[in-house]
């Protein structure tokens, strides 16, 4: 009988803690790294981006650079955090812009440029380019 507690406690240890690693990110856990993102039908053409989200004490910063060369395009000048959903203000080609990006599943994004053209991105996995 001490055995049959010893076991289930032992068991039920484990359980937890494995349940403990298994959490979701969320927030700015969730969207930091870098994002491959895919902006279709624009009137530049297709946009492949990178977008990187960097930690910081108030919350978010980060870069956007070129899908294919890695050149950066622009520095976020601010970026606000909502729960699943991120929103980066940034220049580009003389545009003031903002591309709000919805948490889909651990490593994709939904999202949308300017609230006109429809994104869709990919976490880069360590190791990935």
């Amino acid at each position: 009988m001490k055995k049959t507690k010893i076991l289930l406690s032992g068991l039920f240890i484990l359980l937890s803690s494995l349940y403990a690693n298994a959490q979701a990110k969320t927030g700015a856990d969730y969207f930091t790294g870098k994002w491959h993102v895919l902006i279709p039908e624009t009137p530049l053409g297709d946009l492949n981006r990178f977008y990187i989200f960097e930690k910081t004490a108030s919350g978010l910063s980060g870069t956007v650079q070129d899908g294919i060369s890695g050149a950066e395009i622009a520095k976020f000048t601010k970026v606000e955090l909502s729960g699943d959903q991120v929103t980066a203000y940034y220049s580009a080609n003389g545009y003031d812009v903002n591309l709000v990006f919805t948490k889909k599943d651990e490593d994709h994004i939904t999202g949308s440029l300017m609230g006109t053209y429809n994104a869709t991105g990919e976490r880069v996995k360590v190791g990935q380019k």
